[in-house]
């Protein structure tokens, strides 16, 4: 059993997180996600798959709803299909090969971006992002850099909006495959509930954070944290 000292002392890497995620439209499980492995790795993934589901609804609530529905919708149907196999994943591998895959997935992806083949908004790239987030979002909770990556060129708003529907969908989805197939354990919930009250702050501070971010500054911001979420992923596998 997790003592209560670490899972709110790792609030705090919650709170940055929210507020990552708060201002660019994700990022919570990849500042997250290394604190809680080293610290409490027996509250993975399913703690903070609690907090991807409860940080959209404040989202979604609170913002200016400008959601891309086609894009949506097609990344939400491949992430459905894709889902049990993450599951699978979590019973049948390791994390350190989970990781590395999803680590080099990731990289490649924003590699890709980067030249001049542009990754865009569209039914295929949105269905492909789907698929591996549902793979990799319910293994290891980080599933976000791949949907923000089709959605880079979008408006602000509109990119928070759909990957905060997005995460919404998709934690709902992980949650309850992981705890039809007993992969989710009674401390994972409780320790995600504990930190609903760091999400609400990070989501309070990055407010006015927000209103500085256009659309290129923020592609640019979505790149930086999608090679972070690739190399937090590596370390995690050689390291820990």
């Amino acid at each position: 059993m997790t003592p209560w000292s670490v899972v709110l002392g790792l609030g705090l890497a919650l709170f940055v997180g929210a507020l990552v995620q708060s201002t660019i439209g994700f990022g919570m499980a990849v500042v997250a996600v290394p604190f809680v492995v080293v610290a409490a790795p027996e509250l993975m993934p399913g703690s903070v798959l609690v907090t991807s589901f409860t940080l959209p609804v404040v989202q979604l609530a609170l913002a200016p709803l400008d959601i891309a529905w086609r894009e949506l919708g097609w990344a939400l149907l491949a992430r459905l299909v894709a889902t049990p196999l993450g599951v699978a994943a979590v019973v049948l591998l390791s994390t350190r090969v989970i990781s590395v895959a999803v680590a080099m997935l990731i990289l490649v992806t924003v590699a890709t971006s980067l030249t001049t083949v542009e990754v865009r908004a569209g039914a295929r790239n949105a269905a492909a992002a789907g698929a591996v987030a549902g793979v990799s979002g319910t293994a290891t909770s980080i599933g976000g850099p791949f949907f923000a990556l089709v959605l880079q060129h979008e408006r602000p708003e509109r990119m928070r909006s759909t990957l905060a529907a997005f995460f919404l969908v998709g934690a709902v989805m992980a949650i309850g495959s992981l705890s039809i197939a007993g992969e989710f354990p009674r401390q994972q919930l409780w320790a995600g509930l504990a930190w609903l009250p760091f999400i609400a702050a990070g989501y309070a501070v990055a407010a006015p954070l927000r209103r500085h971010l256009d659309r290129e500054l923020l592609r640019r911001v979505v790149l930086v944290f999608c090679v972070l979420a690739g190399a937090s992923l590596v370390v995690r596998a050689l390291f820990f």
